[in-house]
């Protein structure tokens, strides 16, 4: 390869990274307004946990999976508002997630996008409250007719994100984890294990914005495939990250896995074996969206950005 090719190749990639960040944020932003207005503060005693619900959700993180559920969305010409009430419904499921996984019955950790965790803030009981009602208005929004006209995909989308949160999956996923705290899980125990904590939702994130475009099931199965596989490449490069990143690089405490003594990718293949594990998902993640053309471009390049990440 020639100097001047290796030139414009590196300067083709710095654009698409930069035009990635723009879409990131431009798309966070529009996240990040479909939350606030869905969920306002209220006066009264039952303000504090809505307090506690904003708390969680506004204000931070990367908005990865409100932003595959915009960007997936887009690939079928979906209205952007019914688009943001899904990655909205999205985000708070997550939330939901994050402020239970914090308390100190699960994984006891007393930061969060680099502020104190919801219980932390306010107290256990509030945080339970609050992850509990995060949970129920996340269905909520996806069961309005605001989300979308027919009944049927309103229906497919409530259904799709049962399956992806429950015992069968995001639920289940840390079922496994917390039973699997202090002994040796094997590389498929462990591929299960965020298989479903926390590749379920990421899956459901991409093929969220399928259901809404009413992509044909070929497609949806496609869409679904890549969500499941970033995932797992999102999972891979994270486990890495909480070997080697900082807990001000992390915004929450680095090198728990390891203390808690999990089983992880770095514990089974190394650092370097997990980088490289990484970057075989994500070249499998990037196959299927073969069917697709520039229009995917910044899901493919989503998928490097969540590999290479350093937070």
């Amino acid at each position: 390869m020639s100097h001047t090719t290796a030139t414009a190749r590196t300067g083709q990639t710095a654009d698409r990274a930069s035009l990635l960040r723009s879409s990131l944020s431009t798309r966070a932003t529009a996240v990040e307004a479909a939350i606030d207005s869905l969920l306002r503060p209220v006066p009264g005693a039952e303000g504090r946990v809505i307090d506690a619900m904003r708390y969680a959700t506004l204000g931070g993180g990367k908005r990865l999976r409100g932003y595959l559920t915009a960007e997936v969305a887009s690939l079928f010409h979906v209205d952007a508002a019914r688009s943001y009430r899904v990655a909205a419904s999205v985000e708070m499921l997550h939330a939901y997630s994050l402020v239970h996984d914090d308390l100190p019955a699960m994984d006891d950790d007393d930061l969060r996008r680099g502020q104190p965790s919801t219980h932390r803030k306010f107290d256990e009981a509030t945080a339970i409250l609050a992850g509990d009602a995060l949970q129920t208005m996340a269905f909520e929004i996806l069961a309005h007719e605001a989300t979308h006209p027919d009944a049927a995909i309103r229906i497919g989308l409530v259904a799709a994100l049962a399956a992806a949160s429950g015992a069968a999956g995001m639920v289940g996923g840390q079922m496994i984890d917390m039973e699997g705290e202090g002994r040796s899980l094997s590389l498929p125990e462990v591929e299960r294990l965020h298989a479903l904590k926390t590749g379920c939702l990421i899956r459901y994130a991409a093929e969220a914005g399928a259901i809404l475009g009413q992509a044909d099931p070929s497609v949806r199965a496609r869409i679904a495939a890549y969500g499941r596989d970033l995932g797992a490449a999102f999972q891979i490069a994270d486990d890495v990250l909480d070997a080697t990143a900082s807990a001000e690089e992390l915004g929450k405490t680095a090198g728990k896995d390891q203390a808690a003594g999990k089983s992880t990718y770095v514990a089974l293949l190394g650092v370097d074996g997990a980088a490289r594990e990484a970057r075989r998902v994500a070249e499998q993640a990037e196959a299927h969206l073969d069917i697709f053309g520039p229009e995917a471009d910044r899901l493919r390049d989503l998928i490097r950005y969540v590999v290479d990440r350093r937070s």
